[in-house]
């Protein structure tokens, strides 16, 4: 199933930078950046690529997971990273 874009990218397109400015300027929620902004910007960088795995959970693991809706697969992996993340730092030498 194909999601549908939120955002309308031809239409966009087809406006002026002008068009923009003023439609940018006119919304509530954009807040003004002058260069000095832009100076003090840090690029966020994107986190790592998931891999595809196979792995096997037992049926009262999954079905907590998979009870709290959807994005189950991302949950498990939140918390497998902060067992990560404890584990490293208990590892850490003081």
């Amino acid at each position: 199933m194909k999601r549908k874009l939120k955002s309308d990218m031809e239409q966009v397109s087809r406006l002026s930078e002008e068009e923009i400015a003023r439609r940018a300027a006119s919304d509530p929620d954009a807040l003004p950046t002058d260069e000095a902004f832009w100076m003090r910007a840090v690029r966020a960088e994107h986190p790592a690529k998931k891999q595809n795995v196979t792995i096997r959970l037992s049926p009262g693991v999954l079905e907590f997971f998979k009870r709290q809706g959807p994005g189950y697969q991302t949950r498990i992996n939140a918390v497998l990273e902060r067992y990560v993340e404890i584990q490293e730092n208990q590892a850490a030498p003081r």
